[in-house]
Formats: structure tokens, sequence, C-alpha cells
């Protein structure tokens, strides 16, 4: 078996965008395959009681204002300059969700992620604009009706929900949340992007 870092990842969290790109880039130096696993990033902190830090912190003084400081120094460190907090932030992901596990089922999650980042956290698509929405999609080599239509499946509701309680269960409470195998069935998690020099040093060991 390959190496592989499988990504927590719901299209709501700023960092997901941010810790895609390096997280990509970490893959292809070391001949990982990048694993995207969806879940609902507001039922996981209703099970697990975490919140956004904006939420969380405001009340600690400083803290935001610090933890802005970091986004932009990671931003400039890796080069994410067209990121742009979404207009509609924070909006309300779960048919996203349901989309991006369609796709993953179809072993093209990867590439569903990828034709929607930019378009949420770059150039703030209008997610309210179906028509808009269905564009990108298409563009990306999808059926944006065929897609939407097994979102509303209830079996795949099911089934991100499950996604949610298993990513909860191995330990994750927030996004980006990243496994590495670490052997005899092991794995090893890392929490924030930040963690990138350690997810690097696990799939370098």
């Amino acid at each position: 078996m390959g190496k592989s870092a499988e990504l927590v990842f719901d299209f709501v969290s700023p960092n997901a965008y941010l810790v895609w790109w390096p997280l990509r880039d970490l893959c292809r130096r070391h001949g990982a395959e990048l694993v995207v696993t969806p879940v609902f990033l507001a039922g996981m902190h209703r099970i697990t009681g975490n919140a956004p830090p904006m939420i969380r912190d405001r009340d600690v003084r400083g803290k935001n204002a610090y933890a802005q400081l970091e986004i932009d120094r990671f931003i400039a460190r890796h080069g994410l300059t067209r990121y742009r907090l979404h207009p509609q932030f924070p909006f309300n992901s779960i048919g996203l969700q349901r989309m991006l596990l369609a796709a993953c089922e179809d072993g093209r999650g990867v590439d569903f992620a990828e034709s929607l980042l930019r378009a949420i956290w770059e150039e703030g698509i209008d997610l309210a604009d179906a028509g808009a929405l269905g564009e990108r999609i298409a563009a990306a080599g999808f059926d944006p009706q065929a897609l939407s239509e097994r979102a509303q499946d209830e079996g795949l509701k099911q089934r991100l929900a499950a996604s949610t309680d298993d990513a909860v269960e191995r330990g994750a409470f927030g996004i980006p949340t990243i496994f590495v195998p670490a052997g005899s069935g092991r794995e090893s998690m890392f929490f924030g992007k930040e963690r990138l020099d350690q997810v690097e040093e696990a799939l370098a060991a």
C-alpha cells in the first residue's frame, strides 16, 4: 500500500482551502495520495462541543487578532495571496458536502474539491446561485444535475453523517485534521495547517 495523507474536509472551513494547496504539493513531493474525507463541520462541532475560533475565543483579549496574524503569515509563506474570506461565510455547506461525498464514491473527490475551492475562497462565487455553481461544477467535468440528485438520496445523507461520526471517533474535532497511516493498522493524527512539517516528517518516515 502506498503512502497517503487523508484530509478531513468541509468546504465551509477557510482552513480547508488554506491547507489544501500546500498539502497537495507535499503529497506530490513524497509520492503520496491525497485522500479527501467529507464531513459536516457543523455536525462535528455539535458532537465534540467545539466551535469556530472567532466564536470560541471572542472573549479572550488579543487571541483572534493573533490568529489572524498567523493566517497572514501562512498565506505569505505559501503564496496564497488570492484568498478572500467568502462574503457569505459562514455558509451552509451540507449540500456541497453531499455532492463531494458522491464524487468521492466515484473516485473523483479530489477533483471535485479542487474544482470549487478556488471559486469559493478566491472568487467568492454566490453559493445561492445554483446556475453559477452548476457551471463551475460542469466545467470541471461533472454533471451538476446528477450530483445534485444524488445529494438528495437518503442513503448518501446517512453516509455523510456516518463519515462525520467516524472522523470524531478517530479523534477529529475540527478542520484541518490530517491522518497519515503509521503501519500495523495505526495512524497518526495532525490538527491544524501549522502541522504540515510534522505531516511531511510522517510521510518521509
